[in-house]
């Protein structure tokens, strides 16, 4: 059963020939090139096998993959995942040919740069002014001379030679070391050696500007690092962007002594950097970040020799390592100042194979995992590690790297910190993350693969909140004060990186336990032109800060701090400044507190800005006006209230309130013939998922005419619509019983005795105004309206049952059963279900609310459900992998728009595991049930604990056409909105991506705004809303005479469009202050049918010859539309040029 001679169960499987098949893979344009031996007509053959080969027995190799795979992998399928994810990383044979060939031209050509006359190293003038110096000369001036001469040999250094390359970024590094001759032992001293480097880099670009080998030509700095510029070459025409060569300056091997390079040694004197005269003395402040920018170009060469050595010993290790670089890459780690590069990655591999963490014999899967897993155990901001077997005595201790830098990871030769530009904010990222995906791997209900390797994590939709630094250049006001100069000295001007560390301090000090972590953008690698200066440290992009809030915490309003008498008091008023303040507690004691600003949730959910705020302009300087807060940009659209803004959170806690105080006196009633057996609430507002919560409202009577006959209230014509008035639905079991009828009418008509008795009832006992009907009792209580529905358990099993010609009981599944089980008992238990995940997640129901607000203002919320868009949000927060819960309404919204642009609705249900009641058996017997009905079987399919097989959710709607329309405007919408979010540059506000585009409509039906009852809920509210006969002031808890209830013109007018015209179009509308509603004709409806007199409504005759046909009446159908609607009307736009039929 060896590889070659399996042959499939299927016969009709074709097996391409081995030979060609790197030909196959790197073919152009993605078409298969014709194997030579395949008859001349590309065909694949079906591989010919005897029977003892057909049934040989497995190898003990075969034996052993096969063993692996069911002890490693959850299923064998995530191992073939991981081998085609290596299959694509790695670098395919002709672009290693490619590189080999571009490699050679450089290297001949680089032997051939001329030599140059000595000059004082700060005079530039052999350089041609074409070509400029890739470092920012601060101070101007440097003792040393310079000449050009040609480099004493170039090698290849870096992953390239290792073959830990990767695609898509393919970047292979050339080592060129600067002759003896230019350089001096002294040049270690005030930035002499890093000027040469660049200036011998300039000398390179200027010869090589003139060969046509060389494609195009920009400057670059390694890893963000300015005193380490590097030269980026591309190959000429169509490989131009394949592949980048970076040429390094290196000094001779061994030139420099090592021991120069101590952490705690300065080599940037004071004098010569700030001009001042310093005393003889004060001593010089140890320059580390400088020392080891110089040590690192001594070492390259050493460090591949280290890593050939070991990747020798682990024939994985390549693999591993491109495993861990893809990792890496999809979490934004692997790019900017201070990453955790693909270098660090191979040491770090290097590391635990040198210190048997992990043996030789293990696959690149198994490499990855131990890697992760000593990642998230490890914390090397404490406790650094060392790759020096025996550092001879010269080389620093661990204790004196952990002084001088934030992490230490300590190279072979035991002086170079290669985590030197680290933060420890990074790398306690690098260690959240690790820790994540080691909780999600051991999953077997989560897609490890997808989420391990497959799923961008970028800040904005990772972090809970983010905040930006815009004004870079205030930096330099903040080293000021909080008195860095030696620091800034050290990083050599860069004053973005000297004060990050210290800003990232403050702030994880000042936010305490409101945050888990935080985490900052690297700022990226700038490239310029070989003809540009170098750019300064305030061209880079705004710096980036994300949050991963504390639910539990983070809104608090009191930061309490140590008592009056407490040592720590002084230190605490240090910090908070001003805002501190002594205060007497109800526990009796007095304490230092701080007491932040707000009332609603989504005011207290800003508490964390509010700290930022201060902290950074007391201590560092830096203005508010710098400070761009992208926490809750977003939640502006489900924001009410003009003196206090709220997002729903107060008003649906009211709702549940009064539901709960309804509840109790429901089941403390007397006088019924039969007791309640449960009372639920069925409605989005009772598990804080409505997006506009009903608000409890006070009638103004005048505003309304009495009906003759029971003097209930009517709107008045001339009056705008009322404000509209939502019934909050509440399902009341009653107890079973011998004296139920059996017959369905029956039923029906003891429950409207039922809700006639409840309603005289609570008006006794209660004085609530209530109006019974056969359908439900509206009860009008603190304002708000409750619809009580009382349900019968047997009832949907009497509705199935019935006798046919024979006398004999059918039992048969009807649609108005189901609807009435959907709606007694798995609506009432999906609230109370999706309630509770409410109590475990604060910000469940705010990202719910967005999250239907952008469907509805899409105009898709007759496609996606209130009911299927909650369980849609519920999955994220009960299987976030790869991320962590959302922790604010914003990363949630977002989430959401990447799982419905994302997921593979097609061929994988979502399963939302409410309760946590599904097992691994579960999820298996799902996707397989799934997989055999699949054709049969909503587009789009939810399974929940209670639903496994039907997704009763979704039977209804969206179609496949509508999925797809949602699935590409969430995919924009995404990525509108991130740019939006993160770009500051931005003219736009970020409602754009509430605003749906219209030009795909053939027909827009615009109505007049008066009759909106919803108006003031619009993504664009207008300037002046109308008097909708609602009175302020106090809200009666019982009385009054009952409003006009559930009264939206908008709806009523949308139901009877479609009755009338379902079958010729679409309808579409915002349901939330939606003004316009969208009409799309359905292409076949205009398909020419034969004359049939019973099918004439909307239709016109067209004669052909003898054949009469109809096709619908255009003209007749808008000019309904516009009777239909007389008075909600305001105009109708048919868009003509649009319509192909």
């Amino acid at each position: 059963m060896k590889k070659e001679l399996t042959v499939a169960e299927n016969p009709a499987e074709m097996i391409p020939s081995e030979s060609h098949e790197e030909e196959n893979q790197v073919s152009v344009k993605g078409k298969r090139s014709k194997p030579e031996d395949a008859g001349g007509e590309g065909e694949y053959h079906p591989v010919k096998m005897s029977r003892s080969d057909l049934y040989k027995p497995p190898t003990a190799e075969e034996l052993n993959q096969l063993k692996e795979a069911e002890s490693l992998f959850h299923c064998s399928l995530l191992k073939m995942q991981m081998e085609e994810l290596l299959k694509e990383v790695v670098l395919s044979e002709r672009r290693k040919q490619q590189i080999d060939s571009f490699i050679q031209t450089v290297t001949e050509l680089l032997q051939t740069v001329p030599d140059s006359p000595k000059v004082e190293l700060s005079d530039l003038s052999w350089l041609s002014g074409a070509v400029k110096v890739p470092f920012l000369l601060v101070p101007k001036t440097t003792k040393g001379k310079f000449h050009m001469a040609p480099p004493a040999s170039v090698n290849l250094i870096g992953s390239y030679p290792l073959g830990t390359c990767t695609k898509p970024r393919i970047t292979v590094d050339l080592a060129v070391t600067i002759p003896a001759e230019v350089l001096q032992q002294k040049d270690v001293v005030n930035q002499r050696y890093p000027r040469k480097r660049a200036l011998y880099l300039a000398g390179l670009a200027q010869y090589l500007a003139s060969s046509s080998d060389i494609g195009s030509m920009r400057y670059s700095c390694l890893h963000g690092n300015r005193l380490r510029p590097v030269l980026l070459l591309t190959p000429p025409g169509k490989d131009s962007s394949s592949f980048t060569v970076r040429v390094h300056a290196c000094p001779p091997p061994g030139f420099f002594k090592p021991s120069r390079f101590h952490p705690q040694r300065n080599n940037i004197r004071t004098e010569w950097y700030s001009g001042l005269q310093t005393s003889q003395e004060s001593s010089e402040p140890p320059t580390p970040h400088y020392n080891s920018s110089v040590l690192g170009d001594l070492l390259p060469r050493a460090h591949l020799q280290f890593l050939s050595a070991v990747s020798s010993q682990c024939s994985a290790l390549s693999d591993g390592v491109a495993l861990l670089k893809v990792w890496l890459r999809q979490r934004e780690l692997d790019q900017g100042t201070g990453c955790f590069n693909g270098f660090l990655a191979s040491m770090l591999m290097a590391y635990l194979l040198t210190t048997h963490r992990i043996s030789n014999s293990m696959t690149a899967y198994q490499l990855l995992r131990n890697s992760l897993n000593f990642l998230a155990s490890t914390d090397l901001t404490m406790n650094g590690i060392s790759l020096a077997r025996d550092p001879d005595s010269t080389a620093p201790s661990l204790a004196e790297f952990h002084n001088a830098f934030q992490v230490v990871f300590v190279d072979p030769s035991g002086h170079l910190n290669m985590c030197a530009d680290m933060t420890a904010s990074t790398y306690k990222q690098l260690q959240h993350e690790a820790s994540v995906s080691m909780e999600f791997w051991d999953n077997p209900t989560v897609d490890g693969f997808d989420s391990l390797l497959m799923t961008p994590k970028p800040m904005i939709r990772t972090s809970d909140h983010v905040f930006q630094l815009c004004e870079l250049v205030k930096l330099q006001s903040s080293c000021k004060k909080m008195n860095l100069l030696s620091e800034l000295m050290d990083h050599s001007g860069n004053y973005v990186q000297t004060a990050l560390p210290f800003i990232l301090t403050l702030l994880q000090q000042g936010l305490g336990q409101r945050i888990h972590l935080l985490t900052h953008s690297l700022s990226p690698v700038p490239e310029w032109s070989v003809e540009s200066e170098a750019p300064k440290h305030k061209a880079q992009p705004p710096l980036s800060f994300g949050l991963l809030l504390s639910p539990e915490l983070a809104a608090s309003a009191l930061e309490k701090g140590p008592s009056a008498d407490s040592p720590k008091a002084a230190e605490f008023r240090q910090l908070w400044g001003s805002r501190s303040e002594l205060r007497r507690f109800q526990d009796g004691s007095i304490t230092e507190a701080v007491v932040w600003g707000g009332e609603t949730m989504c005011q207290k959910r800003l508490v964390p800005r509010q700290i930022i705020t201060h902290l950074l302009q007391l201590h560092a300087d830096i203005p508010e006006s710098c400070i761009r807060y992208v926490g809750a940009m977003v939640d502006d659209v489900i924001q009410t209230g003009s003196e206090v803004p709220s997002t729903g959170e107060e008003e649906s806690l009211q709702v549940v309130q009064s539901y709960d105080d309804l509840s109790r006196k429901l089941w403390a009633l007397e006088g019924l013939p039969l007791s309640i057996t449960a009372v639920q609430g069925a409605h989005p507002a009772l598990r804080y998922t409505q997006v506009f919560p009903p608000v409890p409202l006070k009638v103004d009577y005048s505003f309304f005419d009495r009906e003759k006959t029971c003097r209930s209230l009517v709107p008045k014509e001339s009056k705008p619509c009322p404000a509209y008035i939502t019934p909050i639905t509440v399902i009341c079991h009653m107890e079973g019983s011998g004296k139920w009828p059996h017959d369905r009418l029956a039923i029906r008509h003891i429950r409207t005795a039922f809700h006639i008795r409840l309603g005289e009832l609570l008006k006794k006992h209660h004085d609530y105004t209530c109006k019974p009907c056969p359908t439900h009792l509206d009860v009008w209580k603190d304002g708000l309206l409750f619809r009580i529905q009382v349900a019968y358990h047997r009832e949907a099993q009497v509705l199935r049952e019935s006798v046919n010609a024979e006398g004999l009981l059918v039992v048969r599944e009807n649609e108005e059963a189901q609807a009435l089980e959907m709606a007694t008992m798995h609506k009432p238990l999906l609230t109370s279900t999706l309630h509770g995940l409410q109590q475990q997640h604060q910000s469940f129901g705010g990202s719910c609310r967005l999250a239907k607000r952008w469907l509805g203002a899409q105009l898709f919320s007759d496609d996606i459900t209130e009911d299927t868009a909650d369980l849609l949000v519920a999955s994220l927060f009960l299987q976030p992998a790869p991320f962590t819960p959302p922790g604010s309404p914003q990363v949630g919204l977002l989430r959401f728009l990447h799982l419905l642009s994302s997921f593979d609705w097609r061929n994988n249900p979502l399963i939302v595991n409410l309760n946590n009641q599904l097992t691994a058996p579960d999820y298996t017997e799902i996707k397989n049930d799934f997989m055999a009905s699949r054709e049969s079987l909503p587009v789009l399919f939810l399974a929940t604990p209670k639903d496994k097989k039907q997704s009763l959710w979704t039977k209804r709607a969206p179609s496949v056409q509508m999925l797809q329309r949602v699935v590409v405007v969430a995919a924009e919408s995404l990525k509108l909105l991130e740019h939006q979010l993160m770009d500051r540059q931005q003219i736009q506000d970020v409602r754009v991506v509430m605003r749906p585009p219209l030009d795909a409509y053939d027909v827009l039906i615009h109505l007049n705004p008066k009759q909106v009852p919803l108006l003031a809920q619009a993504v664009d509210p207008p300037t002046i809303n109308f008097s909708r006969g609602i009175m302020a002031g106090r809200v009666a808890p019982s009385g009054g005479a009952l409003p006009v209830i559930d009264f939206n013109p908008v709806s009523l007018y949308l139901d009877e469009l479609r009755d009338a015209f379902g079958d010729l179009a679409l309808f579409f509308c915002d349901p939330h202050g939606g003004t316009v509603i969208a009409v799309l004709w359905k292409p076949k409806a205009f398909v020419p049918i034969g004359f049939k007199t019973s099918q004439m409504c909307a239709r016109k005759v067209e004669v052909n010859g003898e054949e009469a046909t109809t096709i619908p009446n255009v003209e007749a159908i808008l000019e309904d539309f516009r009777i239909m609607g007389k008075g909600l009307i305001k105009s109708v736009d048919a868009r003509t040029e649009k319509w192909s039929f």
